[in-house]
């Protein structure tokens, strides 16, 4: 897309993002802690980055993704933003046993573990346990079925969509989720309802 001067940059755009920012930030603004650092996981295409660390501005934001191209629009996004709390991307694939990161006092992690392998899902707690303090926050934010039941139509479409393209891929089911962070000492609040038929999902270290 063209930049103030007209010329391209490497931002790329998810309009999703723009529908559910205030949604998520109005959870995180309760979640998270007041200071620190926050690894966002998968942080896409930036503009969650950008927007979030501009409301927070207490908290270091350390956004990431496994693809090169989405590190660059996270960079383009926290430049046109002018935000100061944004760190360089960390190139992240969550199944890789180092994360390039030590420790963080919360880890956000917004539409991902359905677009990605179950073992995805599996890492991104094991991770988060490793990294996080007692009383540290892991988010989750996305599409879930509960008790193995889509929660409207709209959501089995889209599941069906996704494991069409991918059969590891997949709307997950809650209750699995929240098995995976008891696993890893997390419990789990209870879960949020929000637009469009997601949740928020808080779990506690």
């Amino acid at each position: 897309m063209p930049n103030q001067d007209g010329q391209l940059d490497a931002r790329r755009i998810a309009p999703a993002t723009d529908r559910n920012r205030d949604a998520i930030l109005a959870v995180l603004r309760w979640v998270l802690p007041q200071s620190g650092l926050v690894l966002e996981v998968a942080s896409g295409t930036g503009q969650h980055a950008a927007y979030f660390s501009a409301a927070l501005p207490d908290l270091t934001w350390q956004p990431s993704d496994p693809d090169a191209a989405a590190c660059a629009s996270i960079e383009g996004w926290a430049a046109h933003a002018g935000v100061a709390n944004v760190l360089a991307p960390l190139v992240l694939d969550v199944r890789q046993p180092s994360w390039g990161i030590e420790a963080a006092q919360a880890v956000v992690c917004i539409n991902m573990i359905h677009i990605a392998p179950w073992a995805a899902a599996q890492a991104l707690f094991t991770g988060a346990g490793r990294l996080l303090p007692a009383g540290g926050v892991l988010y989750l934010y996305g599409p879930y079925r509960r008790n193995g039941e889509h929660t409207a139509p709209s959501n089995a479409a889209f599941d069906a969509q996704l494991r069409n393209a991918d059969p590891e891929w997949g709307v997950r089911n809650m209750e699995d989720v929240a098995v995976l962070g008891q696993a890893e000492g997390f419990r789990m609040d209870e879960p949020i309802p929000m637009p469009a038929n997601n949740f928020s999902l808080v779990f506690r270290k």
